[in-house]
């Protein structure tokens, strides 16, 4: 399971979860920043993957295929946005 709110609380910007894809290895902070949270511009780099989920805000991303504690990774500061 995994929370649907969650937020940066570095940029501020929700995190946006795409099921069945991942991100594109050429992705970059500059990507990200100049397109969140259009995903129409998030599109190109985007990589069909059954059973992935690809999740992004405005500074962080990451592609996760499977059970992942996203708590353990020190660089990322998402947190439940609350429901």
């Amino acid at each position: 399971r995994t929370c649907d709110q969650l937020r940066c609380t570095a940029c501020d910007f929700r995190v946006s979860l795409f099921n069945d894809y991942t991100w594109d290895r050429s992705c970059d902070y500059l990507f990200f920043r100049n397109n969140m949270p259009e995903l129409s511009k998030l599109r190109v780099k985007m990589v069909k993957k059954k059973g992935a989920r690809a999740y992004a805000c405005q500074c962080s991303w990451r592609s996760i295929d499977e059970l992942t504690d996203l708590q353990t990774d020190q660089q990322l500061r998402w947190v439940c946005g609350k429901h």
